[in-house]
């Protein structure tokens, strides 16, 4: 083989390490690259040397290779740092109230709950209906004439006959009426965070609730006490 060729082909190999090398950690370097170039010059034929430009060419390309592996190498560093930091302020939030965008939630109906129905149009005969795991009602809040926006409803735990309910986990369904049609609202509620999953794949983490529902923690509207 040419040394034309043997320098073109360590180039290459640089470019697309096999996974032989790079798992053995023998991958060449600068010395052994430079070591190449030296041999390169010594065995050339003398009556047809090597252009000075093609050596130029070696390096530049050697140089702008490492460069990139040096960023790369960089930019995982940064990723890493910044998945441990968000890993450390998800588990923070174990324990702690968040209010997400969700159907049910478990309540503690000797303190009430506060939650709250987006409207997105005027809306009359504005309600939320909250139901026990059987889908059996338990009570209605009433909320009249609303204008677009967000709204908050408060629930005090008392069932229709005010008998306060067992706690547990309650569904709030939301509806209005939107230009003379029931309209399904989406509901927030609160709800406690249990554990925190992270992403083996470079994703989002996930909250685990109280109850038995996940949400991503861009989904979080408002963190708690």
């Amino acid at each position: 083989m040419a040394v034309e060729d043997v320098s073109t082909s360590f180039i290459s190999s640089l470019q697309n390490p096999t996974p032989t090398a790079t798992n053995s950690g023998t991958a060449l370097g600068k010395d052994a690259f430079l070591q190449l170039l030296v041999t390169q010059m010594k065995n050339q034929n003398p009556l047809d040397p090597q252009d000075n430009t093609a050596f130029v060419a070696q390096l530049a390309q050697f140089s702008s290779l490492e460069s990139m592996q040096n960023l790369t190498s960089t930019v995982d560093s940064i990723a890493t740092s910044y998945k441990s930091s968000q890993a450390l302020q998800a588990s923070s939030l174990v324990g702690r109230s968040v209010i997400v965008e969700a159907g049910s939630t478990v309540v503690d109906t000797t303190k009430g709950m506060t939650g709250s129905v987006v409207v997105p149009s005027s809306s009359t005969a504005t309600t939320v209906k909250i139901y026990d795991t059987s889908m059996n009602l338990v009570d209605t809040v009433d909320l009249g004439t609303q204008p677009a926006g967000t709204t908050s409803f408060t629930w005090d735990g008392t069932n229709s006959d005010g008998e306060v309910a067992a706690a547990g986990t309650y569904s709030f369904v939301a509806s209005g009426s939107i230009d003379g049609k029931g309209t399904s609202l989406a509901t927030y509620l609160p709800a406690t965070v249990n554990s925190v999953t992270t992403s083996t794949n470079g994703g989002e983490m996930t909250l685990n609730l109280a109850g038995g529902s996940s949400i991503a923690l861009s989904k979080v509207q408002t963190i708690g006490i």
